[in-house]
């Protein structure tokens, strides 16, 4: 059965001085049947590409998440399901400090208004460093991604994404924490 997959990657492309991160969504049975996916999606990597964390997106404030072919009929959803990266600071730390999180909202400004309720965003900022959608200086929607915009191409034809209210109390999904080489997924 097709899973939606979470996964932060990480590499130290030619030329830069630390490691760098980025989020791909994916939908496969296992990870390693997305692996193919993840190296497109960092070319620049040469392959050379590692999981900081990972996780299988099954439920998200009080709603499931399922994957189904996509036969061309149009489902409608409870909600959307949205990918925030929220970014803040703490005085005399020199970072940007990142919160990623999921949001299932009806809209985008929903989602926003949930994302300024985390903890992450009240208490990660000070007078002239505001927590912020990262991209930009305040919260602005445009930097909220809804997660089958940004699934491969190929993926979104063969696959969509059914958001229900959930029936009853999930456990919260479970994540993977460590750094995984991508050889390790079987």
């Amino acid at each position: 059965m097709p899973k939606l997959f979470m996964l932060l990657i990480g590499a130290t492309p030619q030329g830069r001085n630390i490691e760098q991160h980025d989020i791909f969504f994916g939908i496969g049975e296992t990870i390693k049947e997305i692996i193919p996916g993840i190296l497109s999606f960092w070319t620049e990597a040469k392959g050379k590409l590692h999981i900081d964390a990972w996780r299988e997106v099954k439920r998200v404030n009080g709603y499931t998440v399922n994957v189904v072919a996509n036969d061309g009929n149009q489902q409608s959803n409870a909600a959307q399901l949205f990918f925030i990266n929220l970014g803040g600071y703490k005085q005399n730390e020199f970072e940007e400090f990142h919160y990623k999180m999921i949001i299932a909202a009806a809209d985008k400004g929903g989602a926003v208004t949930m994302a300024k309720q985390t903890a992450f965003f009240r208490h990660t900022g000070f007078k002239g460093a505001t927590s912020h959608i990262d991209d930009k200086y305040g919260v602005d929607v445009d930097d909220i991604y809804e997660i089958i915009d940004i699934l491969p191409a190929d993926t979104k034809k063969q696959y969509k994404i059914l958001i229900t209210a959930a029936a009853d109390e999930l456990p919260e999904d479970e994540i993977h924490l460590g750094y995984f080489k991508l050889d390790k997924f079987e």
